[in-house]
């Protein structure tokens, strides 16, 4: 292929990458197995307007975010629980938690993808698909997880 992703692409790898965390959560599955499984049926479980025909994601970006989560799940959930005054894991609405550790996934190790990027598609994502509050709780913490990011290096 050699040309960057379009935006478009990305925009709905990570929305799919979201749902992928969101799912493995609910079934305790992490697994590679897990993943191949959601994206060869991805067509069947989602309606992407005009592009449910010609589905397309970064399937790059898939793959380098799952083996970050694979690879350092613990320490991700580590830092979110640190930025997190007041919450457990637990008491983390799940649409949220999926979205957080998909946008503290990018920020730590992704570095092609400026914090403030993640940031703002991590809360467009907390909008449309979580509560009326999960833009602010989403912002707040990946904000207070950039910051510390920062501070770090």
């Amino acid at each position: 292929m050699g040309k960057t992703p379009g935006i478009k692409t990305r925009r709905i790898a990570r929305e799919c990458f979201m749902q992928l965390l969101y799912e493995m959560e609910a079934q305790n599955d992490f697994s590679y197995k897990k993943k191949e499984q959601f994206f060869d049926n991805i067509k069947q479980l989602r309606d992407y307007e005009e592009e449910s025909k010609d589905f397309k994601y970064d399937s790059s970006y898939v793959d380098s975010m799952f083996n970050i989560i694979a690879n350092h799940l613990v320490d991700i959930d580590r830092v979110l629980i640190d930025s997190s005054t007041n919450w457990k894991l637990e008491r983390i609405d799940r649409v949220d938690l999926a979205i957080i550790r998909l946008s503290t996934a990018e920020i730590l190790y992704y570095d092609e993808i400026p914090d403030s990027v993640s940031i703002n598609e991590a809360v467009e994502l907390a909008k449309r698909f979580g509560t009326e509050e999960s833009g602010k709780f989403v912002n707040g913490i990946l904000g207070r997880i950039s910051r510390g990011k920062n501070e770090r290096n």
